[in-house]
C-alpha cells in the first residue's frame, strides 16, 4: 500500500510563495486545500498540538511518499501537523483526474437538496456530527459568501476496541445511499502508519493514537448540511458510527484548482 504523508500548515509567509514552490517540487501534491473550520475538535487525541496553541492553520497538503514537505518549503511554515497513511493503490491511481471531476462537475450531475434544511434536526452540538443553530448559521453565511464551491472534509479516526467492523458498516452506507444522494464521495481514504505520536510502530496499530482518516468530497457545503439535518443520515450515524469512536476530528477545508495554479503560471 502506497505511502502518503498528510500536512495540516500555518505558513509564515504568503500563500502564493508557498504554493510557487509546491508546484515546482516533486512528487506533485494530490491535495492542497485552504482550511476553513473545524466541524468537530478532537475532545482527548492530538489535543495540544492541534487547538491548545491557538494556531491559524492554512493549508491541508496530502504529498504521495513518505519525505513530507521539502527543506525549501519547510522555510515558509510556521506550524505543522503530520501523520503518514497508507492509501490504496486503486484510490491514487488516476486520483487527479477523478478529483477534477468530483471538484467542477456539470451542473445536470450535482444531485438536489432533500429538503431537509427546511425543517432541520438540530443539536445542541456538533460534536456528534450533528446540525446545530451555530453551524446551520455559519453555512448559510459561508454559501452566501463563496457559493456553490466543493468542500472536503478531513476526517481523523481512532476507534474503540473491537468497533472498526462497526464504523464499516456507517462507512457502506454512506458510498452507498445516506452520503452517495447528497453527492458525497470519500475519495481518499487510509490507514494512519506514523502520527507522530512516538508510539506508532508502523508494523501495527496498537501503539497509535489515530487509526485511519477520510478525506469526504461534497458538491457544497449545503449539501453537507442537507445530510446532516436528515434522519436517514442520522439513524445511521448514531447507530453505526459515534460509539464506535473514541476519538475524531473533521476540519472543513475548500481545495484549490491546481490546474488552474499552473495554466496561469505558463500565462
Amino acid at each position: 500500500m502506497p505511502v502518503c504523508s498528510l500536512h495540516i500548515v500555518s505558513l509564515r509567509t504568503t500563500l502564493s510563495d508557498f504554493l510557487y514552490l509546491l508546484l515546482k517540487s516533486k512528487p506533485e501534491p494530490l491535495v492542497v486545500s485552504r482550511v476553513i473550520r473545524w466541524v468537530i475538535v478532537p475532545e482527548s487525541l492530538s489535543v495540544d498540538p492541534l487547538l491548545n496553541q491557538n494556531i491559524p492553520w492554512d493549508l491541508l497538503v496530502i504529498l504521495p511518499g513518505a519525505a513530507g514537505l521539502s527543506p525549501e518549503l519547510q522555510e515558509h511554515v510556521g506550524n505543522e501537523w503530520t501523520v503518514k497513511v497508507g492509501i490504496p493503490s486503486r484510490l491514487i491511481s488516476g486520483f487527479r483526474e477523478r478529483n477534477e471531476k468530483l471538484l467542477f462537475p456539470k451542473s445536470e450531475d450535482l444531485p438536489p437538496l432533500s429538503g431537509a434544511l427546511n425543517q432541520p434536526r438540530i443539536a445542541g452540538s456538533a460534536q456528534g456530527l450533528e446540525l446545530t443553530e451555530e453551524l446551520r448559521g455559519w453555512i448559510q453565511r459561508f454559501s452566501q459568501r463563496e457559493g456553490q464551491q466543493a468542500v472536503s472534509m478531513l476526517n481523523l479516526l481512532a476507534f474503540k476496541p473491537g468497533m472498526k467492523d462497526e464504523y464499516l458498516k456507517y462507512g457502506d452506507a454512506f458510498a452507498k445511499s445516506i452520503g452517495k444522494r447528497r453527492g458525497g464521495d470519500a475519495k481518499i481514504v487510509g490507514s494512519v502508519i506514523d502520527d507522530g505520536s512516538g508510539r506508532g510502530s508502523g508494523t501495527g496499530s496498537e501503539g497509535k493514537v489515530w487509526d485511519e482518516i477520510a478525506l469526504a468530497h461534497y458538491p457544497s457545503i449545503e449539501h453537507f448540511a442537507d445530510m446532516l439535518a436528515s434522519e436517514d443520515y442520522q439513524e445511521v450515524n448514531n447507530q453505526h458510527r459515534v460509539g464506535s469512536l473514541k476519538d475524531t476530528f473533521i476540519l472543513c477545508t475548500s481545495e484549490l484548482d491546481l490546474l488552474g495554479i499552473r495554466g496561469r503560471e505558463r500565462l
